[in-house]
């Protein structure tokens, strides 16, 4: 298997365990991205290999993007190419996910194909508040996911949830009070296995996405409220029309849009000036 500095791979019982650990909060760096890509592309490669577990060392499962990044070239693999090698695997991949999984973090776990979290950990998809959307298909794999409606009220507000309240809506597979997480992400690993459970995406479930009149009548609604709250902001209107994209025209084509939007909205004045208080912010914090 193929190793960087910062994403390992060991094989147990025709089990790919692949971790990330680039501390403190595991974030998708460059390093990370190629990591991840090499360890998909050497599980699909390996005959021994039936299935991937996807975790993290550390505190956190992936905890988001490397923001300080967002300045600088942009350096392949890119997240979105990560990502559809993970979904396009022809092996199950299993997300064990603890602390947070945000970002594009979350958006890692939703390109796999199950997911297993501790009661413990929270996840979500805050980009919002940064002035951006996902960019790596969040807003496309969460509504297939869920729903349209709640994958919306989520994105929109960019609050977190805890695993308990994911796993009703259909974002998580298994919930485990258990301290051996790997442990139990392996023994679902082997279950799936033994029950002969392919590897399907998101995009090849039986869509959640649910009613089209009524998803059309709730992004209405949705549109003419946050035209009064927030009227001058931007990010809402471009994170809407990703999921209805998607939602009228397909993942890929969702994708395609999300992605361009994303790229657009990082360069825009608002998300540049929502980076420079967060990074601000994150200087004047209490440190230890």
């Amino acid at each position: 298997m193929t190793d960087n500095i910062v994403v390992r791979t060991e094989v147990t019982d025709a089990i790919a365990v692949v971790t990330v650990d680039n501390p403190p909060v595991n974030a998708l760096s460059h390093k990370v991205r190629a990591g991840l890509l090499g360890a998909i592309r050497a599980a699909e490669a390996d005959p021994a290999v039936e299935a991937v577990v996807l975790r993290c060392a550390g505190r956190t499962f992936i905890a988001g993007a490397d923001i300080s990044e967002f300045d600088k070239p942009p350096l392949e693999p890119a997240l979105p190419d990560v990502l559809r090698a993970i979904a396009a695997l022809r092996k199950p991949v299993i997300a064990a996910i603890h602390g947070s999984a945000l970002g594009g973090g979350f958006e890692v776990a939703l390109a796999a194909h199950f997911r297993v979290a501790l009661t413990s950990a929270k996840m979500g998809l805050p980009e919002i508040r940064l002035g951006l959307i996902p960019g790596a298909g969040g807003t496309q794999r969460l509504p297939r996911l869920i729903g349209v409606e709640p994958a919306l009220r989520l994105l929109l507000s960019g609050t977190p949830v805890e695993a308990s309240q994911a796993h009703a809506m259909g974002a998580i597979d298994r919930v485990v009070e258990t301290d051996d997480l790997l442990g139990a992400a392996l023994g679902f690993a082997r279950t799936l296995r033994r029950e002969g459970h392919a590897a399907v995406p998101c995009g090849g479930r039986p869509s959640a996405l649910g009613d089209r009149e009524r998803n059309r009548a709730v992004i209405a609604d949705l549109c003419a409220e946050l035209e009064r709250a927030q009227g001058d902001q931007i990010a809402w209107r471009h994170l809407i029309n990703a999921v209805e994209t998607g939602m009228e025209h397909g993942l890929d084509a969702g994708l395609a849009v999300e992605r361009a939007a994303f790229l657009a909205l990082r360069d825009s004045p608002q998300a540049k000036a929502l980076r420079e208080a967060f990074f601000a912010a994150r200087r004047k914090a209490p440190q230890g």
